[in-house]
């Protein structure tokens, strides 16, 4: 029997996981996608050669993986309506919807689901994405294996035990890519004030800001190590970290995570109506 995987929604993230399935050899004519903007559809099958369908049901009626990528406050209306086919079929579903808990996936699609949660970020779109998941107690440990291949297509995968820990994880992770950006945009803009064109300011910010990645990346040590390697003593650098470490920076970034992980916690209660 051929194996199917069905997304329902085909918007960024659907269309990320595709183009990493699709180049890690997943067969396209196997990648089903239900979604009620026909162009997006269409869009799909010409780059992907992906195989669009009319309706979610159909969709999730032939597929053995079945991936939920709508936005969460769809979500809820989607899965009561997949209820039936899903209960017959009983595919791994895997949820890429932020906020929605298991509970409420379970409730809406029905008892008994092998469900797995997820929390990528958007740097999936180009295949660096980081993704969390968690897996409910249907899981068997070939679905799971499963969902961390499909997962993987798109990046790096960690998995957690504990479901609560995803708002941690949508505060760094999810969450962290805005982080970045704003430092970036904080040193080019300070070197434009500092004399550098903005050209040449953006370039040298890119370049560093990748080149510090890789070398995080790549390197056995911490990044309190490498730090340490690059920081002369009555050296430059020595003297701009003491500005950032003055200015509490680390207690910042701990005041903004909690912050961030209070509102994932607030969002989650919101969509499931608690």
């Amino acid at each position: 029997m051929t194996s199917y995987i069905a997304f329902i929604g085909g918007g960024n993230m659907a269309a990320s996981l595709i183009a990493g399935l699709v180049a890690d050899g997943c067969e396209p004519q196997h990648i089903l996608v239900s979604d009620p903007d026909g162009q997006k559809l269409a869009n799909l099958a010409a780059r992907y050669g992906i195989r669009p369908v009319a309706d979610n049901r159909e969709a999730a009626g032939r597929a053995e993986v079945l991936v939920l990528a709508v936005k969460p406050q769809q979500l809820q209306a989607v899965a009561i309506d997949l209820a039936p086919v899903v209960q017959q079929r009983r595919p791994l579903v895997i949820s890429v919807a932020a906020g929605i808990r298991q509970e409420l996936l379970q409730r809406w699609l029905g008892p008994g689901m092998a469900l797995v949660r997820t929390m990528p970020n958007t740097p999936a779109m180009i295949q660096t994405g980081a993704t969390v998941l968690h897996a409910g107690p249907a899981v068997t440990p070939p679905q799971r294996n499963l969902a961390e291949s499909i997962l993987r297509a798109v990046g790096l995968t960690q998995w957690v035990e504990d479901e609560g820990l995803m708002d941690t994880v949508t505060a760094l992770s999810g969450s962290g890519p805005a982080y970045f950006f704003l430092v970036m945009e904080a040193m080019e803009q300070a070197g434009i004030e500092l004399g550098l064109s903005p050209e040449t300011a953006r370039i040298l910010t890119l370049q560093t800001a990748l080149g510090a990645a890789r070398m995080a990346i790549e390197s056995s040590e911490g990044p309190a190590k490498l730090r340490e390697r690059v920081t002369s003593p009555g050296g430059t650098t020595e003297r701009a970290l003491a500005v950032l470490e003055g200015g509490e920076l680390r207690g910042l970034f701990k005041r903004a995570l909690q912050d961030a992980r209070d509102r994932s916690v607030e969002l989650s209660r919101l969509l499931g109506g608690q």
